[in-house]
């Protein structure tokens, strides 16, 4: 069987970009993104110096996380080893981007879908060799399949040393370097010391810049100079004892998942904690007042259409938003998440259908399903974000207490403030207080351990330290842990009605802030 494989050969790349322009001419790629490009980095001090390039692209794994991640099958791998994609699946939603450790993908301005490097597959298919393998005129690339023994890739791979970019994340990848060096395979070792031509991506691509002028999130990714602090304090990487510097890449994409997502993770928490805490109480026998459970389901089934309509808001192809149901890609927590909430929507309106037909023990047979469904609504995010192999930060075994905890003090304070103009949920105002305070406590202590923690690897830890000591350090202390937990605990002992009413808003709005940089930072980390 035929497994295709790219080796760089850095003894003879000449840093001419002859293989960026023809990928560019092959696949008409609009300028500002890349398939293939060439990153500079300069080591030394005049006038001891040396200059690296290094080809970047697709690793083409054998167990590429983009493959998985991708909800609709628009990305496959091939029975050669190719790993390709499908441009009329594709919905746009960036889960391949956060899923890629190599940030290999990226959204095409034009169509507002994904994609990378495909090998020239096209060309393989009618025994060609890739664009850039054919126009490189040092031969510095080389393509063939890596387990026939008499290809020429195959017999560099047998004879000579080869490195590939970041081994640690289990991806396999098919991409070798010949004499590659570390500072130019490893994002952090080679800072930027300046801006430099085509370093800022301005304009941004897919929904991002819809008026052409940028938008946050795409500014957010420009190149700032080194030892500058970006957004107020985001500590910059040490440069290494050879000071190498990166003088050329390809445009930062800064931040995929904007603000939909954090408020998508937000009104999800409202909707499944909303529904648990009352049906949960039910099904463990509490008397609960059917207010209650009515406030509960009417909060869960506004707050779900909040949730669906800011996931398809963050599509680039919101008009393909339905093949997440119809073409599923079944490993995709993408995909099952859907169909969770899907399942949870539904059950939840079968509640209000009966009750409204007043069809007895209708919350007998049901609250136990519902409660199941709101868990794993609230909790599959987790793993959504577990998948993102790119983002070694969301990687944390925590990250689901995280969610179920979030979920009971969003719960809690929404259903405490329908308390205020809903009568019959006063006599639960008592357990609501105590939900409420164990939510806070539990979550700030997940939070804590989660950045206190030993992190896989300095990715994770620089998402981190931008958390509490850099960009981020002002939200997180002042909106996560004071206004969001330490000062509605103090307000919650006070047993006040108003008092515990501002506490439970300003428990919501720390939710909010808190998702805002647990999301945001890990994105800030570069990835190439």
């Amino acid at each position: 069987m035929t497994n295709y494989g790219f080796i760089i050969d850095n003894r003879k790349c000449i840093g001419c970009h002859a293989c960026t322009v023809a990928c560019k001419a092959e696949h008409e790629v609009p300028v500002g993104v890349n398939r293939t490009w060439v990153k500079y980095i300069e080591k030394g001090e005049f006038p001891d110096t040396q200059r690296a390039f290094h080809v970047m692209r697709c690793m083409h794994c054998e167990d590429a996380p983009c493959v998985e991640a991708c909800p609709v099958t628009a990305l496959y791998i091939r029975d050669d080893g190719i790993v390709d994609f499908n441009w009329d699946r594709c919905i746009g939603c960036k889960a391949c981007m956060q899923a890629c450790p190599y940030d290999a993908l990226y959204i095409d301005p034009d169509s507002h879908t994904a994609a990378k490097c495909n090998y020239c597959a096209h060309r393989v298919d009618v025994g060609l060799e890739p664009a850039c393998v054919n126009v490189c005129p040092e031969e510095a690339i080389i393509s063939g399949d890596m387990d026939d023994p008499e290809t020429p890739i195959s017999k560099l791979l047998a004879r000579e040393k080869v490195t590939t970019r970041r081994p640690e994340k289990g991806t396999k990848p098919k991409l070798f370097y010949i004499n590659g060096d570390e500072a130019a395979l490893t994002p952090d070792d080679a800072p930027v010391s300046s801006d430099y031509m085509w370093s800022n991506q301005r304009r941004g691509v897919g929904h991002h810049a819809p008026d052409g002028k940028g938008t946050k999130a795409s500014l957010a990714g420009g190149v700032i100079p080194l030892g500058k602090k970006p957004g107020g304090g985001n500590p910059q990487p040490e440069r290494q004892p050879e000071k190498a510097r990166r003088t050329y890449d390809e445009p930062n994409k800064g931040v995929q998942w904007g603000k939909e997502v954090p408020a998508y993770v937000w009104t999800k928490a409202i909707a499944t904690g909303s529904v648990a805490v009352p049906f949960l109480a039910a099904g463990l026998g509490f008397g609960v007042p059917g207010a209650a459970l009515w406030a509960g389901a009417i909060l869960g089934l506004v707050f779900m259409a909040a949730t669906g309509g800011l996931l398809i808001l963050d599509l680039d192809r919101p008009d393909r938003f339905h093949y997440v149901l119809l073409r599923p890609q079944w490993r995709s927590w993408l995909t099952r998440g859907a169909y969770i909430i899907t399942a949870f929507g539904g059950a939840l309106s079968l509640w209000v259908l009966l009750e409204l037909l007043g069809v007895p023990r209708a919350t007998a047979v049901l609250a136990w399903p519902l409660v199941i469904l709101a868990l794993a609504t609230a909790v599959y995010t987790a793993f959504l974000f577990g998948q993102s192999k790119g983002r070694s930060f969301w990687q944390s075994p925590a990250l689901p207490l995280h969610m179920l905890a979030h979920a009971a003090v969003a719960g809690a304070a929404a259903l405490y403030l329908a308390s205020f103009f809903v009568g019959g949920i006063g006599p639960l105002r008592g357990a609501l207080e105590v939900t409420l305070a164990l939510g806070l406590v539990v979550g700030g202590l997940v939070l804590g351990a989660e950045l206190g923690m030993e992190h896989p690897d300095r990715d994770a830890g620089r998402a981190a330290r931008m958390i509490y000591a850099g960009r981020y350090r002002v939200l997180f202390w002042g909106g996560s842990v004071v206004l969001g937990t330490l000062v509605p605990l103090v307000l919650l002992a006070s047993g006040a009605p108003a008092l515990v009413g501002a506490a439970a808003v300003l428990a919501l709005a720390g939710i909010l802030v808190t998702e805002h940089a647990w999301i945001e930072a890990p994105q800030l980390v570069p990835l190439a």
